[in-house]
């Protein structure tokens, strides 16, 4: 094994970031992650030290500092959307006594402004999201196969990004995208072969702090490459909406108001792990991947766009039809149903009540 101080070439850091993108297992467990926005930024440093560190056991995950505006409350690997649903639900109120006992609420809102001059903050924006978490699926190109799964994850993304849109102010002003979160990230290109792809993007991120990618750090004099440390550091960095962490990460949808967080977890699981719902999903989201600037036009219009709003239409009522094949219960099959009645089939998302109130006093 190589040693962790030893400097990286490019080709090493490739080998082992396309070595560890994937653990192949049949697609059931289902995992998710919701991110809790804060009040004001900079929780004390010694409380965001042991978040960043120890990672704090809830009842059945752990929550996590991932900047000092956001906190993560983190389900375990679960045997199906309700059991993962459940857990997550069971977790989620557990940390708000240590935030209130230092003066912090969890906002409803997906983005936020960072105040500079708060201690510990950076400018821009804080922004929070729900992430699903799937088995990458079996080494093989059939229907459970990493490779078709991969594939349907990034046809779907830009669909489901629109859908759950919910981040569109800036200073309580709308900014012209309904989703702030997405729009500061990109999807990259989807090719034949998922290791690559995840070692390519991975390496092509700029460094935290620094102006290069991680590929041109690679390629500095020996003595001033990377380490193996240094890599993991920067893969715990960058976002992308479709990541392989062993796993197969899905960071498409902001963070819904209330308990609406249920809703993206059980229709991206529903989607990703239905074969009749993948298959009728791949059908609706692929032949739009060609489509110029669609990751921005889903940030930007979401379901405004005709062609974003008929795949969204396909893409939801294949997952509800799905939850029911998979024994999910009622009460959450009505909330997805109601999603759907209330946004994908009118063309609106989340962000569209956002913007109707703060734009309500200025229509007097």
């Amino acid at each position: 094994m190589m040693g962790s101080m030893l400097p990286l070439t490019e080709r090493a850091a490739e080998t082992l970031l396309a070595d560890r993108a994937f653990a192949p297992a049949r697609p059931g467990f289902v995992g998710a992650a919701v991110d809790l926005l804060l009040s004001q930024p900079g929780l004390p440093g010694s409380l965001t030290g042991s978040l960043l560190t120890e990672r704090p056991r809830l009842r059945h995950g752990f929550v996590t500092v991932r900047s000092p505006r956001i906190a993560v409350v983190s389900g375990p690997p679960s045997p199906g959307i309700d059991a993962a649903i459940a857990r997550l639900g069971d977790d989620l109120p557990l940390p708000q006594p240590l935030f209130g006992g230092h003066g912090l609420t969890v906002l409803d809102e997906a983005s936020d402004t960072v105040d500079p001059a708060a201690p510990g903050a950076s400018a821009g924006w804080a922004t929070a999201g729900v992430r699903v978490g799937l088995e990458a699926g079996l080494d093989e190109d059939g229907l459970l196969g990493l490779r078709r799964r991969w594939s349907l994850a990034h046809a779907l993304a830009p669909v489901l990004a629109a859908a759950f849109a919910n981040s569109p102010l800036r200073h309580g002003r709308p900014t012209g995208w309904r989703s702030n979160r997405q729009a500061l990230r990109r999807l990259p290109p989807c090719g034949p072969d998922p290791r690559a792809d995840w070692a390519a993007r991975v390496l092509d991120a700029p460094v935290a702090r620094g102006s290069r990618t991680f590929r041109e750090w690679t390629r500095a004099a020996p003595d001033g490459r990377p380490d193996v440390a240094d890599l993991a550091r920067h893969l715990g960095t960058v976002r992308f909406p479709v990541a392989a962490h062993g796993h197969l990460e899905i960071d498409v949808a902001d963070r819904q108001p209330g308990a609406g967080w249920r809703v993206p977890v059980a229709v991206i699981a529903a989607l990703m792990d239905d074969p009749t719902a993948a298959a009728r999903a791949l059908a609706a989201a692929e032949p739009l991947r060609t489509t110029p600037g669609l990751w921005e036009r889903a940030s930007r219009d979401a379901l405004t766009d005709p062609m974003l709003a008929v795949a969204a239409r396909l893409c939801f009522v294949a997952a509800y039809e799905a939850l029911a094949r998979l024994g999910v219960a009622r009460e959450l099959r009505d909330a997805v149903a109601a999603f759907i009645d209330r946004y994908v089939m009118r063309g609106r998302c989340p962000a569209d009540d956002v913007v109707d109130r703060a734009t309500a006093p200025y229509r007097r």
